[in-house]
């Protein structure tokens, strides 16, 4: 597939998703490599649009640069939003209590502390950035780095397994302390996100490199 005709399949797919203006959205493409510019007026959307880009048959890797320009309906004041994003903190069950700390700045919200997971981690991020008046999220909340290095290879390798999309059979999970490698070959770019969220998911993960390499051909072949 050439870059143009990769192009004009991702504005197709976007163009398809109800909940994206496609027309203030931006698309290039080089060697498989697509970039996203241009503006959205949420988050949500922002996520979305690169993730519909991202299953596009073709496309190897997602560059969003999209911003987010929605704004707020009336002005907020960062300790409306401080005491906003302190609740939403202590109502998310999947965080411990008194672990993070949030600071805000013109409307960015900075999130400090320690969690056992990325999930976790990522769930802290996505429950602030949905509340109005947020601008951006610096998330600096880091992952307690685990101990078992085979205990967490295990679990690792087990997470890629219990994934219906992943051919577990070509990827290697490396690990150094709580820092993961992964090697080996995946159909599309999706297939090689997903192969990272099983990683980050296994508790004591502090790291992942993702090493792995996208090859749709091999997909098509063995079809």
């Amino acid at each position: 597939m050439s870059d143009r005709e990769l192009r004009e399949a991702v504005e197709e797919a976007l163009d398809w998703e109800p909940i994206i203006n496609a027309k203030r959205i931006g698309v290039s493409a080089k060697d498989g490599v697509v970039t996203l510019t241009g503006h959205v007026d949420s988050f949500p959307q922002k996520r979305e649009a690169e993730r519909v880009a991202g299953l596009v048959h073709g496309v190897k890797a997602v560059v969003c640069e999209l911003g987010v320009t929605s704004p707020p309906r009336y002005e907020i004041s960062d300790e409306e939003i401080a005491s906003k994003a302190s609740n939403a903190i202590a109502w998310n069950t999947l965080l411990p209590k008194g672990t993070i700390q949030v600071w805000v700045d013109h409307g960015r919200v900075t999130l400090e502390g320690a969690l056992d997971s990325q999930p976790q981690r990522k769930s802290a991020e996505q429950c602030i950035r949905c509340l109005e008046g947020v601008s951006d999220v610096n998330n600096h909340i880091v992952i307690k780095p685990g101990v078992n290095r085979i205990a967490v290879k295990t679990q690792i390798e087990a997470a890629l397994l219990r994934n219906a999309r992943l051919d577990a059979n070509n990827i290697n999970a490396e690990v150094r302390s709580g820092r993961v490698i992964l090697r080996g070959t995946v159909h599309s770019w999706i297939e090689k996100d997903e192969a990272e969220r099983a990683a980050w998911g296994v508790p004591g993960v502090s790291d992942v490199e993702n090493l792995l390499i996208v090859n749709p051909v091999s997909c098509v072949a063995a079809h």
